[in-house]
């Protein structure tokens, strides 16, 4: 019985094996899917869908392969799509064809043309008509971007709204040779177990034989049927003694190495078994545990919002670069190279800093950007243009005020621009906002949920700045946290009073102040408020009330050079512009309107009429 117990184990211990050892070679699926594209090869943009890379569950490896440099870049679906609305591109689609899902690719035709007169000198040179490729290189729309030569192999894990680019130089035709892989889960969770099974079965078959032979060598042995008489006994000497063990003739006890060898033998069976299932691809593996969530603030997005327009890494990005420029800029005094990351109301200050600074030494630069934020709030949507709101505050260095600051983008081929920037009051508050993940929605500038429409914010407070408690307004600002304004008054009273040293019989300085140029940018809170930014302009106008008296700039270097003279028969206008960030409740709210931060500077300064 024992026999055939371990005859069964053996068997047993063969199958578990063998089984086991199969799931890891012969049976072995593979561990990636790889899928070639087939797309037109004189096209200088192909774009992989998002749906192409969620064909297959997992992380997507892209390959592709061509002459030259090579480059891909990953972003949201539609902004892909925006970038290359006015060109034709190859798109990699999933399409249902015979009710299966299979990889195709085809040409889409630009969405927006731009129309030109033809002329006959048009049709004489027909390669003028073509349009220059565009290099998709350091665009601010994409997450992240790549680049190799002749080949780039690239790994990612997108989410379904994510697709990839890839071009060569946006000029010559992308690469034609192009396919994704995906890693496949071709792991055998059994086979370990499989084969420690057999390394069992294959100890106790062992076990079951070794008591078998005892057994029947116990049941076979010798039976004695009585003692025979014993030999008449001589005595021995020591010599002989030591001979016959010399000879073997007198032995220790049987030895057990043979039955030791038998108890190895599976025991090594076991062991290199167990080993070769060490690979966690052979093992079941426990359900990864779940950290508890943390309770956090319940913010409700409604169901027709948009997703943010860029990721924090890409505010981050994008902050650097616009620091970079400007310092570059201020550094060499270029305007131009000033205009490739500043715009609106920023720029205009810096062109004026760098007039000044190009002819008075001692002209102050520019506060430099923050090239990081400490709150993001970027605008939800998916058209242009774009906004997103920052605030950096120095936590190393407490002396420095806080800088708020919002960023534009006025279409898909444009880079995001500094428009407006200001430091913070040091009692402002910053109200409720969305998290970066979430966005806000742009307020339109005529909205009338609000306090005040965005588009009236900027006349509102140049009635406050005139005015002050007895402005219509007073009951709706916050006059008491704003201290612009009492900077502002106290500016002007000095500059009169210096006027008046000089010219208190024959002339006059006023002051007035009137609502920028500039669109305003609002994006709401959580509390059906906004945040705006707008521009006032105010102005100082000194002018001789006598017609035989000169108005002379005396020791001013600033207005002489802006102005080009040194004196005028009638007078002077000077326009000093503030960029101002308000906080504007919603109609019906207790709070009141109030400001949150601010900047100001010279504008220009010009010979009255």
């Amino acid at each position: 019985m024992r026999f055939l117990l371990a005859v069964v184990s053996f068997g047993l211990a063969f199958v578990c094996a063998a089984v086991g050892i199969g799931q890891r070679t012969i049976w072995l699926g593979p561990n990636s899917h790889q899928e070639q594209f087939e797309v037109d090869a004189s096209e200088s943009y192909t774009l992989v869908d998002a749906s192409v890379l969620a064909y297959l569950p997992g992380g997507q490896t892209l390959i592709a392969r061509g002459e030259g440099e090579i480059f891909a870049a990953y972003g949201r679906t539609s902004d892909m799509v925006a970038w290359l609305a006015d060109t034709s591109y190859n798109h990699v689609v999933i399409d249902t064809v015979d009710d299966q899902e299979t990889i195709v690719s085809s040409v889409v035709e630009p969405t927006i043309v731009v129309e030109e007169p033809v002329t006959e000198e048009s049709t004489d040179d027909a390669a003028a008509e073509e349009t220059t490729g565009r290099n998709p290189a350091g665009s601010d729309l994409w997450i992240a971007e790549f680049s190799d030569t002749d080949s780039l192999i690239q790994t990612f894990n997108l989410p379904s709204d994510m697709s990839v680019l890839v071009v060569s130089d946006g000029t010559n035709p992308a690469p034609a040779d192009i396919s994704a892989k995906w890693a496949l889960d071709n792991s055998t969770p059994m086979a370990g177990p499989l084969m420690v099974a057999g390394g069992v079965f294959a100890l106790i078959g062992v076990i079951l034989y070794i008591l078998g032979i005892r057994h029947l060598r116990r049941k076979r042995g010798p039976r004695r049927r009585g003692l025979p008489p014993l030999p008449v006994t001589e005595p021995l000497s020591l010599a002989d003694i030591e001979e016959a063990e010399g000879k073997g003739v007198i032995s220790a006890s049987p030895k057990k190495t043979e039955r030791r060898a038998l108890l190895v033998l599976p025991l090594v069976l076991v062991s290199s078994l167990a080993l070769s299932g060490c690979s966690p691809d052979v093992w079941p593996q426990a359900g990864e545990q779940t950290p508890s969530p943390t309770p956090s603030p319940t913010v409700i997005t409604p169901e027709d919002q948009k997703a943010p327009v860029l990721l924090e890494s890409q505010a981050t990005r994008i902050l650097g670069l616009i620091s970079e420029a400007a310092a570059a800029a201020d550094a060499t005094l270029d305007s131009t190279l000033a205009g490739e990351r500043l715009t609106g109301p920023v720029l205009q200050a810096r062109s004026v800093n760098y007039t000044l600074r190009a002819a008075i030494a001692e002209y102050p630069s520019p506060a430099a950007v923050p090239a990081n934020w400490t709150i993001l709030l970027p605008q939800a949507a998916d058209t242009w243009p774009r906004s997103f709101l920052a605030i950096y505050k120095d936590d190393a260095n407490t002396t420095v005020p806080p800088v708020i600051m919002m960023v534009t983008q006025e279409d898909p081929w444009s880079n995001y621009k500094l428009a407006y920037a200001g430091e913070m009051e040091a009692s402002a508050v910053v109200p409720g906002l969305a998290p970066a993940d979430i966005g806000a929605t742009l307020v339109n500038p005529d909205n009338q949920f609000l306090m005040v429409a965005p588009q009236d914010l900027g006349a509102m407070y140049s009635d406050i700045i005139e005015n002050g408690e007895n402005s219509e307004f007073a009951p709706i600002y916050d006059l008491a946290g704003d201290q612009f304004r009492g900077q502002l008054l106290t500016k002007r009273q000095e500059n009169l009073d210096k006027f008046n040293q000089t010219a208190a019989g024959t002339g006059e300085m006023t002051f007035s102040s009137e609502a920028g140029a500039e669109a305003p940018v609002a994006l709401a809170t959580l509390d059906s408020g906004a945040i705006v930014a707008v521009t006032m302009n105010d102005i100082e106008t000194p002018r001789a009330t006598n017609p035989d008296a000169v108005i002379r700039l005396g020791e001013n270097p600033v207005l002489t050079t802006l102005t080009g003279v040194t004196e005028a028969p009638t007078g002077f206008q000077t326009t000093y512009t503030s960029q101002l960030f308000f906080y504007v409740p919603a109609q019906g709210s207790n709070e009141q309107i109030r400001l949150l931060g601010y900047s100001s500077s010279i504008l220009k300064s010009e010979v009255l009429p």
